[in-house]
This record gives structure tokens, sequence and C-alpha cells, in this order.
């Protein structure tokens, strides 16, 4: 029986002793700086929502557009690298960065402390607002009047994140919470239909979808949920891509190309 107990305890000690020596590689991985690795393949996975418009998503035709696609394809132009815009589970996206399935977020991607625990930001490169959109006959123009409503925001977003740092607000809106979504088309679908009061996303986003359905459909109030920044997210890590990265984003502030890219999707806002 003793002997028994002795080999049930070193199959267990051996089992721990491989889980360690497991998990050690795997964050001495997630340690290193990928860049020369990246170099040898010649490709740069960009993790993106693809129904974040204007920022990343799908035309008439099916192909990837927007503002974070124009841009990330200017900067790799400028690079040896080849850019692989790879649609994500937004849900898991820091997931799938520190995972090594992509090599950066970036559609929109809002810079947050929270979110600085996980990734590395580059430099801010679009100001942002977290805003509160209804339907144009309805009675609320302002956070009060979301009281007794049902508020829709996406899951694991920057909007999320802003709507709880206001609990006295959340905890007056129907059910004590807002109502999840996994997109902001499936949000915005559900206020056309009257299944909830209200929408709060990013700005960009918001006023993008106004300008393609009409004013006439839609407002938005004008108190908000607070301004945040854009950033490009890499793993920590990766400090030669993320040096990298900011100097190409300088390079195109300086001559014009930024602005170019920014009129073609923003002219007029």
């Amino acid at each position: 029986m003793k002997r028994k107990n002795c080999i049930i305890i070193s199959l267990i000690l051996l089992v721990i002793v491989i889980g360690n020596l497991v998990g050690c590689s795997n964050e001495a991985a997630t340690d290193e700086d990928s860049f020369e690795e990246l170099k040898a393949r010649g490709e740069i996975i960009m993790g993106l929502d693809d129904t974040f418009a204007p920022m990343g998503f799908r035309d008439d035709e099916g192909e990837l557009v927007g503002f974070d696609v124009d841009l990330a394809e200017e900067v790799f132009s400028r690079t040896d690298f080849e850019v692989k815009l790879q649609p994500i589970d937004w849900t898991m996206k820091e997931a799938e960065l520190n995972s090594g399935n992509i090599d950066l977020i970036w559609n929109g991607y809002s810079i947050t402390d929270e979110r600085k625990e996980k990734v590395a930001f580059t430099q801010p490169y679009l100001e942002n607002r977290q805003v509160v959109v209804t339907l144009l006959d309805s009675e609320i123009d302002s956070k009060a009047d979301l009281e007794g409503k049902k508020v829709a925001v996406q899951s694991e977003s920057s909007a999320l994140e802003a709507v709880n740092s206001e609990p006295e607000v959340v905890a007056t809106f129907d059910g004590g919470e807002p109502v999840l979504f996994d997109t902001y088309q499936e949000a915005m679908m559900d206020l056309e239909a009257g299944r909830v009061d209200a929408v709060v996303g990013d700005e960009v986003l918001i006023r993008y979808y106004i300008k393609q359905k009409g004013s006439d459909v839609y407002k938005v109030i004008g108190e908000d949920f607070g301004e945040e920044e854009y950033g490009i997210g890499v793993r920590k890590s990766d400090k030669k891509l993320l040096e990298l990265l900011n100097n190409i984003l300088d390079e195109m502030r300086e001559d014009g190309t930024y602005d170019e890219i920014y009129e073609r999707w923003f002219e007029g806002e």
C-alpha cells in the first residue's frame, strides 16, 4: 500500500514539474522580441474587427476597407513587411495577440489603463469620444434620461469600460446594467427595431453610421461618457516593432500622408 502511494505521489510531482517547465517556456517565449522572426517571415498579421466602420469593415464586394486599413497599408508599404488583415473575435483580441495568432491590434483600439497592463501602445493617432445615440424622436437628451432605459454597448469594448466607470448612471439603466452585443451593427439594428433605447459607442463609428443611414433617423445627445485616443497595440516584448510604427506614424504626419488618408474617410467632419 505504501509503495502504491509513493508511486502516485511521484506521478503527481512529475506532472507538476512538467507543467512548470511548459509554463516557464511559454513565459520566456512571450518575453522575447519577435522582430527578427517577423523579418524572416516578411509578414505582419493585423487583427481587426471587420464590422467596425469606418475603421475596418467589409465593403459591398466583401473587401476589407477603412481608415485603419488604409493607414496600415501605407505604414507597411514603407517597410519590408507585407501586412495581412486578419478578422478576429474582438472579445479575444488581447489573447489573440499574446498567443501569437496576430502581431498587432489595429482597429479603433482605444488606449486605456486596463489594456496597458496587457499590451504596449504606440503614440495616439486619432481622438475619439464615447457618445450616446438614440432615435431622432426619442425623449432621451441627457444621461439622466437613460433612467429605466435599455442601453446597448459592445462587449469587451472601451465603451463598456467608459460606461462602467459611471456606476451611478449604470444603476439607473433598465436591469441595472447595459445590454451587451458582440458587434455595434447588432446593437444599432436593435435600436432601430425598438428593442433597446440607446447605444453607447465610439463617436467615429456612430457618426459614420448616421452619415450612411441618414441624420433624419438618429441623434447623438450632448452628454458623453468621456474622451479617449486610439493607438496600435503590440506585445509588450515587441519593442522594435513599436519603435518602427511610431517612427513611420511621425513620418506620415510630417509628409502629409496621414492628413490625406484622414480626409478620405472623415472629410467634412
